[in-house]
């Protein structure tokens, strides 16, 4: 047998036996999706889990295999811990969980109800890697077994149970599956079950492309800054076991998602379809855009990763999306200081308009003060006539919008 047949085997059985635990998630068509871009596209439904992330299948398949330890420990940005919780009260085996102290509430309270009086939480470190080597000595000093995310054989077999589902539920097979890219444990799994011929795109964020960075180099390597938005996937080195079964892939099959742009996917998904994505569940949704021509009239599958998202935060995603889109501008505005220079301006403004921000900066009796004022637009085209009025009446003006560090200092 060979070497390919045999993961495939094995992650057919690590399939079956996850039967006793959970069903299988759904694969289903979407219209939308569809219509919007001239193709036959469906969901893998890994947000309709029972911890709403496909982590489980992975934690599942390595608990399982571990004979005889009794003490579990991972690091996790959230899902990965929610799927070792989870599968600890299963097994009835006790967990330690380390999370970075950045992690969303929600998932670390999720975690804490799945894994019950199972698990403890330990919140350390502000990025994954931190909270990594945190987890990893303690397991050393305690002698638990732990639990990669990701760089782990026996994770990434439990991660291929998802294309032997795929495989089940659809036997003619996609032109193309569009994969979340993290740590590289559930792409590694899906690309060693169908095997080089099977049409793959790899979405990692544009803040965290660790697989991007390993294939022009070929072979891993630590990038200096990861932005923690897509808390889901912000890695900042592919493992090596993925990295071993994805050696090889087309530069060009690796694409990356702006934070900015996946907050609008988000939105998209939540407002038309009803579906609840965190950020890393909607890198493939995402990414469609991208690959557009390449879709046209072929059968498309997404995988959702995940849907465990913290309502908290769905301001800063419409902030962030309004921003993307174009809709929505930040500017310093200089002001004479005079009786109606204000209203000089706002008639400027067109009717459709609005104010969302307001802030006068004046800091002493000069001749001209400061305004910092947020403005939405029905469509991003409306700001060229507004900029165009405040040249023409000669107001001095600076957009701050795309200031990465004056934004969020201001904003």
């Amino acid at each position: 047998m060979s070497e390919r047949e045999d993961f495939r085997d094995r992650a057919r059985a690590a399939m079956v036996a996850m039967r006793s635990v959970f069903p299988a998630t759904p694969l289903l068509r979407n219209d939308h999706l569809s219509e919007k871009f001239g193709a036959d596209i469906w969901l893998k439904r890994e947000d309709l889990s029972p911890v709403r992330s496909y982590k489980l299948r992975g934690a599942f398949n390595a608990m399982r295999r571990a004979q005889g330890a009794t003490l579990f420990v991972c690091a996790s940005a959230g899902n990965h811990a929610q799927g070792v919780a989870y599968m600890c009260r299963h097994f009835g085996v006790g967990g330690v969980i380390f999370m970075p102290v950045t992690t969303p509430q929600q998932k670390i309270d999720k975690t804490r109800i799945f894994g019950g009086d199972m698990v403890e939480i330990r919140l350390v470190g502000d990025y994954f890697d931190d909270t990594l080597a945190e987890a990893k000595a303690f397991c050393d000093a305690e002698g638990g077994h732990f639990l990669a995310p990701f760089d782990d054989e026996d994770v990434i077999l439990g991660q291929a149970s998802i294309a032997a589902e795929i495989e089940a539920e659809m036997p003619g097979g996609a032109d193309m599956i569009v994969l979340p890219v993290g740590g590289g444990g559930l792409s590694a799994g899906i690309r060693s079950y169908f095997g080089p011929e099977q049409g793959l795109k790899f979405v990692e964020p544009a803040g965290g492309m660790s697989l991007a960075a390993a294939v022009d180099n070929d072979g891993p390597v630590t990038l200096n800054k990861v932005d923690s938005f897509v808390d889901g996937a912000a890695v900042a080195r592919i493992g090596e076991r993925p990295w071993a079964r994805l050696k090889g892939i087309a530069r060009d099959d690796v694409l990356n998602a702006p934070e900015d742009r996946i907050c609008t996917t988000m939105l998209e998904m939540l407002n038309i379809e009803g579906i609840v994505l965190e950020p890393a569940g909607a890198l493939a949704v995402d990414a469609l855009g991208a690959i557009r021509d390449e879709i046209r009239g072929k059968r498309v599958i997404c995988i959702t990763s995940g849907g465990n998202f913290d309502f908290e935060r769905l301001p800063e995603v419409k902030e962030r999306a309004q921003r993307y889109s174009g809709i929505k501008k930040y500017l310093i505005l200089r002001l004479p200081q005079r009786p109606g220079a204000l209203k000089e301006f706002l008639n400027l403004l067109g009717p459709n308009d609005d104010i969302a921000r307001f802030e006068y900066l004046k800091k002493s009796a000069r001749n001209f003060g400061s305004v910092m004022i947020g403005i939405e637009a029905q469509q991003a085209e409306d700001f060229e006539g507004l900029f165009a009025r405040l040249d023409e009446r000669g107001f001095t003006y600076r957009d701050i919008t795309q200031d990465t560090i004056l934004a969020e200092f201001l904003i």
